[in-house]
């Protein structure tokens, strides 16, 4: 068992900046490709980003490109998610998952969910 908690949501306003962080436990001997997604109130849940183990590979949602950074500390069983430039389409509920492969993540085959943080963005 593989078990994720997220951490660093919170309320932020149009133009700013926050950092969240998926720190994992149990069975993290195995290696994952670990991801974010988000989903809003009466929203299907969205892919945001991805990263191969050991961070060499980085994938991103189109509406993410450019302002997200999904980096990873291996050592510390921690990938994070770094925002910026956030807006209020932004806002949601962020899930940290992991699966074996990074086209796992892609395909949404998601072996382990967070519990999820909410992000706000305030106009």
């Amino acid at each position: 068992q593989v078990q994720l908690a997220e951490s660093g949501g919170g309320l932020v306003q149009t133009g700013g900046s926050l950092r969240l962080s998926c720190a994992a436990s149990g069975r993290t001997s195995r290696t994952y490709a670990m991801g974010w997604f988000r989903q809003a109130p009466g929203k299907e849940r969205e892919f945001v980003a991805a990263v191969s183990w050991g961070g060499g590979m980085q994938y991103y949602g189109d509406s993410v490109k450019g302002r997200f950074t999904i980096s990873r500390n291996d050592a510390e069983n921690t990938v994070y998610l770094q925002m910026n430039s956030l807006k209020p389409e932004d806002t949601a509920v962020y899930y940290c998952a992991a699966a074996t492969t990074l086209e796992l993540v892609r395909a949404r085959r998601i072996a382990y969910w967070g519990q999820g943080t909410q992000v706000t963005v305030s106009s």
